[in-house]
């Protein structure tokens, strides 16, 4: 189990979340219509650590299990037919 408090940040486009090291353990979203995907890389230019596909128009919650996907950074590199996201990490 994590010894700190999870923090959040709303996204609505791709780029660094600037949180420096971080644990991501869940997600919220809100897609419009098309065909919405989110990747998520370890850093700028990293390996990508999770890469979603998600029905259009409606709201979803990814829980991640256990202690979370580690990055250095979280970063956005494809945020496709959103409203906005809530990434949630410690």
């Amino acid at each position: 189990m994590s010894d700190s408090d999870v923090k959040s940040k709303r996204i609505t486009a791709t780029g660094s979340l600037s949180v420096g090291p971080a644990r991501i353990r869940q997600i919220q979203l809100k897609t419009a219509s098309g065909t919405p995907r989110l990747t998520i890389t370890d850093g700028d230019g990293g390996s990508t650590v999770l890469d979603l596909d998600f029905n259009a128009s409606t709201t979803h919650s990814v829980n991640i299990p256990a202690e979370g996907v580690r990055v250095s950074d979280v970063y956005v590199s494809v945020l496709t037919n959103f409203t906005a996201a809530t990434v949630f990490y410690n």
